[in-house]
């Protein structure tokens, strides 16, 4: 009987502790401004930032330069159906390549297209013509625009040309004979091949795990600078438990994300029209192992941090990599075996690959099994050494504390030592 009542008394202590480690986490949390703007201003301005730079989803009228030197009816026309797309723009017709050269080195234009002065010859002759593209390759996006407006206009002069030549009897012959395999290109997910439906989806998913670094790395480095002893734990008994502090801070950022998750991932997307062909019930079970994969990871990664500014100087610049290297801008297959391994020790890399799959491919749960379970492999490695720091941090303390008393006792004892 006195056993069971132990057992009462200590399962009913230590929920009273983790209430209380999540109400203290709380109101560090509210009380520290750098730490508000991470966790809290950060996952709502962010996400909007990166939609309306984005909201324009692809680049319409790349400026383009033309250098004509076969000044002839072919060549206007092919710089009229070339500056007739949307994706390009035309600014100037040019006599000289220096010309051209010193429009884009102003930065007036983006691409010079040379059209050579035996262009028109060579297509009367029935010779392949040769036509010349130069760009500016530090804007891939203006590169990419005139490239296919250039290539397209290309072919679709080449086949005009091809039907005066070879008239047919009739109009379905003639388009056999011109285009005997026709083709149609067709973009799956997102038609528009918009810049916004592709990249900002992984982003919204690497600002979460981010913001909970950084936001929880500067407060174990503010605990450590107020902490007499320069640990993680105070020293009072309601932070005695392992799993009562873990679980504790835990519930306070599962608490706060939740809310947050709300407006990343279903009010910002539907107000800039984002892709969301997923389920949502899939994609709140996978939210989930994610959220605790991040928390965890972060509790362990501020074990580490000795001061407010180490997970600024620590962490900031990773973001940049870890979005390369979860396989959303590069494919993952083309990613060498030491950085594809290294990004598997965070949790934004199986969370982009998984999320994207499902919100903007609509694959369901079983299709992503993998990045799934890899999420609550790494919840479930990262709460273990949460718990490890926490426990060391705490053995620590008492030591500490151990031997300031027993200095305070011997300082004592010496001054009752000394005669009067």
């Amino acid at each position: 009987m006195a056993r069971e009542y132990r057992l009462r008394y200590i399962i009913k202590e230590g929920f009273f502790d983790i209430f209380y480690i999540w109400k203290d986490e709380l109101k560090n949390i509210f009380k520290d401004k750098g730490v508000i703007i991470l966790i809290l201003i950060v996952p709502l301005f962010y996400p909007v930032l990166y939609a309306f730079i984005y909201n324009n989803e692809i680049v319409y009228n790349a400026k383009m330069v033309v250098v004509d030197q076969s000044d002839s009816f072919l060549s206007r026309e092919f710089i009229r159906k070339v500056d007739g797309t949307a994706d390009v723009r035309v600014v100037a017709v040019c006599g000289s390549m220096e010309e051209g050269k010193r429009l884009l080195d102003d930065k007036k234009a983006y691409g010079i297209l040379y059209i050579p002065s035996e262009f028109s010859k060579d297509l009367n002759r029935g010779q392949q013509a040769t036509v010349s593209l130069y760009t500016d390759m530090s804007a891939l996006l203006f590169y990419k625009s005139i490239l296919l407006a250039t290539t397209e206009v290309s072919l679709d002069l080449g086949k005009e040309i091809t039907k005066r030549r070879n008239p047919a009897s009739t109009e379905q012959l003639q388009e056999i004979t011109v285009n005997p395999i026709p083709y149609q290109s067709i973009g799956l997910f997102n038609s528009q091949n918009g810049f916004a439906s592709f990249l900002v989806p992984a982003i919204l998913i690497l600002i979460i795990q981010q913001t909970l670094v950084l936001g929880i790395g500067m407060l174990g480095g503010t605990a450590r600078e107020r902490n007499r002893f320069h640990t993680l734990v105070p020293i009072s008994r309601h932070f005695n438990g392992t799993l009562r502090i873990v679980f504790g801070k835990s519930l306070a950022y599962i608490m706060i994300y939740s809310i947050i998750s709300i407006w990343v991932f279903a009010i910002v997307p539907r107000l800039f029209s984002l892709p969301q062909v997923g389920e949502p019930l899939d994609v709140l079970l996978f939210i989930l192992p994610y959220f605790f994969a991040c928390i965890f990871f972060s509790i362990t990664v501020s074990g580490f941090m000795t001061s407010r500014e180490s997970p600024m100087i620590v962490f900031v610049f990773t973001s940049a990599m870890l979005l390369f290297i979860s396989g959303v801008s590069w494919p993952k297959e083309a990613i060498p075996p030491f950085w594809r391994a290294l990004g598997y020790l965070f949790p934004s890399t199986p969370g982009i690959q998984g999320f994207v799959r499902i919100n903007t491919a609509g694959a369901t749960l079983n299709e992503v099994v993998h990045e799934y379970q890899t999420l609550w492999i790494q919840a479930g490695f990262y709460f273990i050494t949460s718990a490890l720091i926490y426990r060391y941090q705490i053995i620590r303390s008492r030591k500490l504390l151990h031997a300031k008393y027993q200095l305070m006792k011997s300082q004592v004892a010496r001054k009752k030592a000394i005669p009067c």
